[in-house]
């Protein structure tokens, strides 16, 4: 708490802030990334939303809406934040990019002894194709795949699969332990399937009659039949493809579809996200209006003429309100304003056509 900080900023300790709620790579690999650094080792770790708690520390990460390095602020999901790694890497940065973007050829040095710069360099590119690219990309909503060309937007290493094929010895490693290797690889991937076992009967399954419900109730909350609402956060993104399916639900980017679903989450306050268009696609169906995107706060509020406004992402996915009646309005608000545009795109040919 706030007795802990002020200990350690009293005897100089450097601390390393980022945000409370749920955890994402991006900012666990930037902290650790972070206290790889002699000017971090062993610094502390606050999560917190406050700017109070917050203002005051070395360094932030993923939060406080600032990108500054000179000041050692590395967030980005405010509005008008477009910083990329470059050498022709167009997916926008993470926090994990934005660390390693400043720091990642210090970390390597530290980690591996390797001071050559130009090895160094070699390495630093290497990583970030066949590590960090792909945190940020999944960080920021970009799809695995661009749905034009189909072209692979970043590549994933970190699989199961992967991570179990590198237990292999390398060429230049010795292979007289690979019994002992294929043991640790028995260890991993049973691990995992006894962790996914567990996570699918103890939350997934139980989680199914809820979103069913709120689905049977959509048009009680809206007439349009697309704004899903549940009083209590569950995991819901699976089970609601599997039941729209099921139900033979229409599905495309307007209503009836299921294009919003409201939720409180672990601060008290509550979520509008979108829904994208099959599980695990990062495309939303009816994204939040592009003019939303990346503001919070008072500003939000008053751009959308809905008190209590809290965030809409830069990507337009998920948004928030401090209330449950003001998600509803930025839900129904966002369908408005898609209608008025679709009515004013269909407008349009008619009135070249009159013109003409």
């Amino acid at each position: 708490g706030t007795r802990m900080i002020s200990r350690a900023m009293a005897s100089g300790k450097r601390i390393i802030g980022t945000h409370s709620g749920t955890f994402h790579c991006d900012e666990a690999l930037a902290c650790y990334m972070l206290r790889l650094l002699p000017e971090f080792k062993g610094a502390s770790i606050v999560r917190s939303r406050d700017p109070k708690v917050l203002d005051p520390l070395s360094v932030l990460v993923d939060v406080g809406g600032v990108y500054n390095p000179t000041k050692f602020r590395f967030d980005h999901h405010q509005r008008g934040f477009t910083e990329v790694f470059g050498r022709g890497f167009k997916t926008k940065l993470s926090s994990a990019g934005l660390v390693y973007k400043h720091y990642g050829k210090k970390v390597i040095s530290e980690v591996t002894g390797v001071t050559d710069e130009k090895t160094v360099d070699i390495l630093y590119l290497k990583l970030y194709e066949g590590f960090i690219h792909a945190i940020d990309g999944i960080d920021n909503g970009e799809p695995l795949h661009d749905y034009g060309s189909g072209a692979t937007n970043y590549k994933v290493s970190t699989d199961l699969s992967s991570r179990v094929k590198y237990l292999n010895p390398a060429w230049n490693e010795d292979s007289s332990d690979v019994d002992k290797r294929f043991e640790r690889a028995m260890d991993l991937a049973g691990g995992e399937f006894v962790d996914c076992l567990n996570r699918f009967a103890k939350s997934w399954l139980p989680a199914r009659e809820i979103v069913e419900a709120a689905i049977g109730n959509r048009e009680k909350i809206h007439s349009s039949g697309s704004i899903v609402l549940f009083e209590k956060y569950c995991s819901w993104a699976s089970h609601l493809f599997e039941l729209e399916k099921e139900l033979k639900l229409p599905v495309s980017r307007a209503p009836p579809s299921l294009l919003y679903v409201l939720y409180p989450d672990s601060r008290g306050t509550w979520r509008i996200q979108c829904v994208a268009m099959e599980n695990g696609s990062f495309v939303s169906r009816m994204p939040l209006p592009e003019k939303w995107r990346g503001v919070r706060g008072e500003e939000l509020s008053k751009l959308t003429g809905i008190s209590g406004c809290v965030f809409a992402h830069a990507n337009g996915f998920i948004g928030g309100n401090k209330t449950k009646e003001g998600v509803l309005k930025m839900a129904t608000e966002s369908l408005r304003i898609a209608k008025e545009g679709t009515e004013a795109s269909a407008a349009e040919p008619a009135e070249k056509k009159a013109r003409t």
